[in-house]
């Protein structure tokens, strides 16, 4: 049996990155691997989180190894893990990469595992280039990359900005697959009782980490337009603030959207977003910066019309006026397409297209497209 080592964020730890690996892990084991994740027994010091915990509340998922064993400011940790892994042999090592930050004990734990001239090590690369910049970036980055045999994008954007580093590497473009892991859809009148929400308007939801580059100011003002204020229509925001919430709360304050915005700013777990995603006709992502993102991937698990800004990969996976909305990063744009979405009822138009849109995104395309690039280096 081929053994797989999956290297990155997973239980105790919560998100999306979490999700993303538990979720790859349990497709490589229906495909009749062994697979263990690696998580960390530190992923951030807590001065550099900018949330409320970062661990997830439960059990442990059930029957995936996961091993918690690195620090990721250790380089103690680093190197014992790197020895370990060399010595295990597994035949495919797997990082997923998504922050400069990590690319100093990621990069040092590849470059121990490569010794054993055995392991293929490749990154699924949700961002090369992170949304917010900082000093040394390039340099870690391309510490990283040097140490790996091949990278999985998941939007051109990403694909591309790989070449900005090196031309060395076999690169595969693949999307970010469903994010089936949150159970399956329920009853819009039953998630809107079980949220206590009125069950009269309709909803647009933002979910996710609150962060500047996503743009919620731009929606907040896309729903002061008056042709949105004059609609039953109403927005329910789902997710942590990992920023300063002032100045939306001054926004909403000021553009008297109070009656229209529902906050619903703590973490949300696992087992609660279905309930989000059921109770909205639509979900936005009213992005300034993007790669990719896996709340549409969510959407689409969900049957859910979406508006995705015009950014980044953002606009790969949402086809224009089929499943739901392009737009340009503004509030005008927003707020048109809003106007159209509910003023001429796309909603079951863009649901049935849904069905046949989300057969591109299985987890089977992922393993596949690892694959395609394992079978690159031995070319090489």
């Amino acid at each position: 049996m081929k053994t797989v080592k999956i290297i990155g964020t997973a239980f105790p730890f919560r998100g999306g990155l979490a999700a993303y690996n538990e979720r790859l892990a349990r497709e490589y084991s229906k495909e009749g691997y062994d697979v263990t994740i690696e998580t960390f027994t530190l992923q951030y010091p807590q001065i550099l989180f900018p949330g409320k915990t970062q661990y997830a509340e439960g059990e442990p998922p059930k029957n995936l190894k996961i091993r918690r064993t690195i620090n990721s400011i250790n380089p103690i940790s680093w190197l014992k893990t790197g020895e370990r892994i060399k010595r295990e042999k597994p035949d495919l090592v797997i990082f997923k990469y998504w922050l400069p930050f990590m690319a100093p004990c990621f990069g040092t734990i590849a470059a121990r595992i490569k010794k054993n001239k055995h392991s293929r090590i490749v990154c699924i690369a949700d961002n090369i280039i992170p949304h917010e910049k900082r000093f040394a970036d390039n340099l870690l980055t391309k510490y990283f990359l040097k140490k790996i045999d091949g990278v999985v994008a998941q939007s051109k954007s990403v694909f591309n900005d790989v070449f900005k580093f090196t031309d060395k590497l076999p690169v595969k473009l693949c999307p970010h697959p469903l994010f089936d892991n949150f159970g399956e859809a329920i009853e819009r009148e039953k998630a809107l009782k079980m949220l206590e929400l009125d069950p009269q308007p309709k909803y647009v939801l933002f979910f996710g980490f609150i962060r500047d580059y996503k743009g919620l100011d731009l929606l907040l003002k896309a729903f002061a337009d008056p042709r949105i204020m004059q609609l039953n229509v109403k927005l329910i925001v789902a997710g942590e603030f990992y920023t300063d919430s002032e100045p939306y709360m001054e926004l909403i304050d000021k553009l008297h959207l109070k009656e229209k915005v529902i906050l619903k700013t703590n973490f949300i777990s696992d087992k609660d977003v279905g309930m989000y995603f059921c109770a909205s006709d639509i979900v936005a992502q009213p992005y300034k910066n993007a790669t990719q993102s896996g709340v549409t991937q969510i959407g689409y698990h969900f049957n859910k019309p979406m508006l995705v800004t015009n950014v980044g990969g953002l606009p790969e996976i949402i086809p224009h006026q089929v499943v739901g909305y392009v737009t340009e990063p503004n509030e005008n744009d927003i707020a048109d397409s809003l106007f159209d979405f509910f003023s001429n009822d796309k909603k079951s138009t863009f649901e049935t297209n849904i069905q046949d849109e989300k057969k591109k995104f299985l987890w089977s395309a992922m393993t596949n497209a690892i694959s395609e690039v394992l079978d690159k280096i031995e070319e090489k």
